[in-house]
């Protein structure tokens, strides 16, 4: 186990993940590869203890008692990578969780006047963090600028679903596929619980970036649970009213196909696709296979390829051309009647 950790530790800090959510995601394509070379890891920590987020917000454990299929996993406590970023968008620092063996889930209410509609939203991290600030609550902020509630979900990790494998240089698949275990009950609690929260149980989305991109798109397909139900809220659907799905990872696979088990019928969610033909982590081929298959079904869909933005662009640089991705989503969510509406 303290080898296993010292390696994840290594990729983690090697690639800084961007504000701590760049590069985190590794992608074997038709051939794995590492997600990069180690570089020094000076001003990067390691904080014991659960993250927490900010303050006047409370995080829920998704499940009533333990996470399911737990009982083979041995991990470290749980722990928060923090990185120094003096471009964060708030405070000079990154956080990425560690170990992950209680997902959680917290509610951030909309700004202004709320227009009934939430994204849960599942940060990347290679299925070996989950990148909590970059690609977590600055993009909380955005969502409920627009009026939505912004459901931050941190998912079970290491190894929770389809990941790279430095030891077979290989893309290695999980007995059990706790992250989307996850993420599936979020979106059950969230819509069972529309009532209290205010939000219309019909305009609830997710928004997933890098490894939270591919389950943005397994949630979109894979409606039958992941696991064994364990209480009423698991006879709520947890299909997503739309998806967004940003640089995924994973869905590549040897061949150029999508995985066995990714079937995407008319049923689909409704999807915006976004991605950069750079990313040198995820592959636009990722981007380019599920977009072919989205219209084949017959998905509604909008997809966007940059010629340039490489892996993990966010919030954080305005200068770059894919900084207009927050309004080409906001028009696209105002088309399909998501916000500029009132509950």
């Amino acid at each position: 186990m303290a080898n296993t950790r010292s390696l994840v530790m290594s990729m983690l800090l090697a690639v800084g993940c961007a504000g701590i959510g760049g590069a985190c995601a590794a992608q074997p394509a038709t051939s794995a590869q590492p997600e990069s070379a180690l570089v020094p890891t000076v001003g990067k920590t390691v904080r014991p203890g659960p993250w927490t987020p900010p303050a006047g917000l409370v995080q829920t454990p998704l499940w009533p008692g333990a996470a399911p299929d737990m009982e083979d996993v041995n991990l470290p406590p749980e722990s928060v990578l923090v990185n120094p970023t003096p471009q964060a968008l708030f405070g000079a620092i990154s956080e990425a969780a560690l170990d992950v063996s209680v997902p959680t889930m917290t509610v951030i209410p909309a700004r202004g006047k709320p227009n009934g509609a939430a994204i849960l939203v599942f940060p990347g991290g290679g299925f070996k963090a989950v990148v909590l600030t970059l690609q977590g609550t600055e993009i909380c902020d955005w969502v409920t600028a627009q009026g939505m509630a912004c459901i931050l979900v941190k998912y079970r990790v290491p190894r929770t679903a389809h990941h790279y494998d430095a030891s077979c240089d290989c893309g290695v698949e999980p007995d059990r596929p706790r992250a989307l275990q996850d993420a599936q009950r979020a979106i059950r609690l969230v819509r069972s619980r529309s009532e209290e929260l205010g939000i219309d149980p019909g305009r609830i989305g997710v928004m997933g970036f890098s490894a939270g991109g591919y389950l943005a798109v397994q949630t979109s397909n894979m409606l039958e649970p992941a696991y064994t139900p364990v209480d009423a809220i698991d006879t709520v659907s947890s299909r997503p009213d739309f998806a967004m799905s940003f640089y995924p990872g994973h869905l590549c696979r040897p061949g150029d196909k999508l995985p066995a088990n990714l079937n995407v019928t008319s049923n689909t969610s409704p999807t915006f696709l976004i991605a950069a033909w750079d990313d040198d982590v995820n592959p636009i081929c990722n981007s380019t296979l599920y977009a072919r298959a989205l219209d084949a079904a017959g998905v509604p869909a909008e997809v966007h390829f940059f010629a340039k933005g490489g892996h993990a662009f966010a919030r954080r640089t305005p200068e770059a051309r894919h900084a207009i991705w927050p309004e080409l989503v906001k028009g696209w969510l105002t088309e399909r009647g998501i916000i500029g509406k009132q509950p």
